[in-house]
């Protein structure tokens, strides 16, 4: 019975947990062009200053100081202040592919301080968010961040859709719904497709019907919905909606 109670209790404190150090953004865009990028990191804590460990992890989660890494890997921050981390390049990135984005994935961890309380229970949380490396001739202009997305095509096959993406981006959609007012259909997890293939949408064809609305994420963290007009069992994008 004891240890089913410490379980629950454990359980229960990291639900109730809050991160201290916070991220000024749910996703990472790192252009070919400048040799660094800052990101800002604060202390959401206003009694106690955290440790931020930060590092790299490859497509496959493995941890990378080549060809670019997070500096300082590790720094103080103090309650309630700011701090910055900044992705350098560590190497040629030359070897990385020229006509696509590349993934990669930002970490950074806060290490609490030290209780001076016994048999207390110290959670150490992670932030970790895609980081996408474009080369310089994908960069996007201001004003044309939708673009490449109006491209997506949906094929229905028996009760499912495909997703294509002919783009050299990657694209992550979180919500389909079948009316742009509509709640995401039950069920729906969101994915990413990779620049130039396809992948399973995972959503009712019959449920999302002839006019489907898929959510993605932005450069910004925004999510504007793509409107979808099928012919047949084709759908291509009609329009977008901010988001």
């Amino acid at each position: 019975m004891k240890i089913a109670l410490s379980a629950l209790a454990l359980i229960l404190t990291a639900q109730q947990a809050h991160a201290a150090i916070a991220l000024d953004r749910t996703r990472v865009i790192f252009n070919a062009g400048p040799k660094s990028l800052t990101l800002g990191i604060s202390n959401q804590n206003k009694s106690l200053p955290y440790l931020a460990q930060a590092w790299l992890e490859d497509a496959d989660g493995k941890k990378i100081e080549a060809p670019v890494m997070a500096l300082p890997p590790l720094q103080r921050v103090e309650p309630g202040a700011k701090g910055q981390v900044k992705i350098q390049t560590t190497g040629s990135l030359a070897g990385l592919p020229q006509d696509r984005e590349s993934l990669f994935y930002f970490n950074v961890r806060e290490i609490p301080p030290k209780s001076s309380k016994p048999n207390t229970l110290q959670l150490a949380l992670q932030t970790r968010v895609k980081m996408f490396y474009r080369p310089e001739t994908l960069e996007i202009k201001q004003g044309d961040d939708n673009e490449a997305q109006k491209k997506l095509t949906l094929v229905r096959q028996g009760d499912s859709y495909q997703l294509t993406n002919p783009t050299p981006y990657f694209v992550t959609i979180v919500a389909a719904s079948a009316s742009a007012k509509g709640n995401s259909v039950d069920g729906f997890k969101p994915v990413m497709v990779s620049p130039k293939s396809s992948i399973a949408l995972g959503a009712s064809g019959s449920v999302l019907g002839s006019h489907p609305v898929l959510t993605f994420v932005n450069d910004y963290g925004g999510r504007p919905k793509l409107n979808f007009s099928c012919n047949g069992s084709t759908c291509a994008v009609s329009s977008v909606t901010a988001g």
